[in-house]
């Protein structure tokens, strides 16, 4: 059984966290992120250590106990040094360009596909990559997860939008029509 919970985080020199009754609220070099701890955790800050309880051992507090752990980690991280995701363009005359904060998509639709990130969200673009960055890990995989959404790889010849590193599994095209008629037929 995962523990993650229990683990404390030790907080690097250049973040500040700060724990109230009912938020926790991180800052650091790359900006700020806070939430709200739900009843039944709490979360103590000594000496540069977070530690995070429950006070009930019923089943949703133990998942609310490694979630609320989990979510301060990847909030010191974010702030610290951020997040990123990887999206590749495979296919013939498949490109991204940056327009301003915007990026123009040209994959194989008779229109260029314009996306504008989200506050916290940039974007960057070239040689058939386009990199997501910001301070939220989830706000950083959900925008990726869109960008993906409006051109899936396809399982034939796998063009499309894919994370950097996915292996898309390809299924085989049509089988050849047997030449000829049936053997012994006249």
């Amino acid at each position: 059984m995962s523990r993650i919970g229990n683990a404390i985080i030790i907080v690097p020199k250049e973040a500040t966290v700060t724990a109230m009754a009912h938020t926790v609220s991180v800052s650091g070099p790359k900006g700020q992120l806070s939430m709200a701890v739900p009843s039944g955790v709490s979360v103590k800050n000594t000496d540069g250590k977070i530690e995070v309880t429950r006070t009930r051992d019923d089943k949703k507090n133990r998942a609310l106990h490694g979630y609320v752990r989990a979510q301060i980690a990847n909030f010191i991280i974010g702030v610290t040094r951020g997040w990123t995701k990887t999206l590749e363009l495979s296919g013939v005359g498949y490109r991204a360009a940056l327009t301003g904060t915007d990026i123009t998509l040209n994959v194989g639709f008779s229109h260029p596909v314009v996306i504008s990130p989200p506050p916290g969200i940039t974007f960057a673009a070239g040689e058939g990559k386009i990199v997501v960055s910001g301070i939220d890990k989830q706000l950083v995989g959900e925008v990726a997860a869109k960008i993906r959404e409006i051109k899936k790889p396809e399982p034939y010849k796998g063009k499309g939008i894919k994370y950097q590193g996915e292996h898309i599994r390809k299924k085989a095209g049509k089988a050849a029509k047997a030449v000829g008629g049936a053997p012994g037929a006249k």
